[in-house]
């Protein structure tokens, strides 16, 4: 016969009780004792004043804008009711008869930066790598306060210089431009003729004028970001055999390559809310134009600039929707620059 198999008991013995019921409390005070303990002093009451000015400054920048906004809509109201949506489509500006917008003006005054940038660009990218790798260290403060100082110079002196100064010696580069590029490169083109008068006050001159405004905020931001590439980076590229350009090429401008188009977006902002410079420079139209030789042109600042002192209350009201437009503009072209920025190694490594 055949033994009966005796069942194996599975059942998990109880937990044996701990003998010392102050074991787990002792365990638990000595992890307590190994982690660091925050030492939080009070902040003195100057301290205490002192961040409470520097978040006040810091709001009241938020406040003055949202106030500045609230005034340029509370103004341009009557314009946009009168006109509606096409105030952003007609080219006309005759407020008596309730045809006006800025459908030419601002592709103009977009025209006018866009040319700005294509001279300040390099001219400024090269000073700043001069200044930061180049140049000897005794020079480095003399020309970075000959930048500061050319952002200091009033925009009406950049506008009479580039009115009398500037102007009749750009004709003859207008008129070979126009002569020998104006076929293969239409907007090079002249259609009103081969006088001198065709080649005066035109957008070329007028974006030309406006990028020696912003040729010290790009040098400045760019020169600020260059030097903040990490030390170790560089003298590892040394290390390995690399020319100063090579180490300039590989860690240099990769490291700034955030914090450069940042800059260049600001100075495109800049570029955009220039008033008296273009408004002395440029002969106003109103008509899209994209042969930036030509005589003519114009911007929303020129345009308020050149029409505030004879505008009625409907004309009035229409400069003021035009501001809000180049504010909304402008705006958004410098949070982009910030969002760029912050996103960049060096935006990150600044705010750190």
């Amino acid at each position: 016969m055949t033994a009966a198999v005796q069942p194996t008991d599975t059942r998990v013995p109880p937990p044996t009780p701990d003998p010392d019921p102050d074991h787990d409390s002792a365990s638990a005070s000595a992890l307590d004792a190994d982690r660091p303990r925050p030492i939080a002093a009070p902040a003195p009451p100057a301290d205490r004043a002192f961040r409470g000015v520097l978040r006040a400054a810091g709001l009241s920048v938020f406040v003055l804008m949202g106030l500045i906004a609230f005034f340029l809509l509370m103004r341009g109201t009557e314009a946009l009711r009168a006109v509606g949506w096409s105030f952003l489509t007609e080219q006309n500006w005759r407020t008596a008869a309730h045809t006006f917008g800025i459908a030419a003006v601002l592709p103009n005054g977009i025209l006018i930066a866009v040319i700005a940038l294509c001279i300040a660009v390099p001219v400024s990218l090269t000073a700043a790598l001069f200044i930061s790798e180049y140049a000897p260290v005794r020079l480095r403060p003399m020309l970075v306060s000959l930048v500061d100082l050319m952002a200091a110079i009033p925009s009406i002196v950049y506008g009479l210089w580039g009115l009398f100064f500037l102007q009749p010696r750009f004709v003859g580069l207008c008129r070979w431009l126009a002569n020998h590029l104006g076929g293969p490169l239409p907007f090079l083109r002249v259609r009103t003729g081969d006088t001198p008068t065709s080649y005066t006050s035109s957008t070329f001159i007028a974006g030309t004028v406006v990028s020696l405004m912003i040729i010290p905020i790009i040098t400045s931001l760019s020169r600020e970001v260059f030097s903040q590439a990490p030390a170790g980076e560089r003298e590892g590229a040394y290390a390995l055999g690399s020319t100063r350009w090579g180490m300039v090429r590989t860690v240099v401008l990769p490291f700034g390559r955030g914090g450069v188009i940042g800059a260049v977006m600001l100075g495109f902002g800049r570029a955009m809310g220039e008033t008296i410079a273009v408004a002395l420079i440029i002969s106003p139209v109103f008509r899209i134009s994209w042969h930036v030789l030509e005589n003519g042109g114009g911007s929303i600042s020129a345009l308020i600039a050149l029409r505030f002192s004879e505008s009625d209350g409907l004309s009035l009201s229409a400069l003021m929707a035009a501001g809000l437009v180049l504010f909304a503009l402008t705006l958004l072209v410098n949070v982009a620059a910030g969002f760029v920025i912050s996103r960049s190694r060096s935006g990150a490594s600044t705010s750190d």
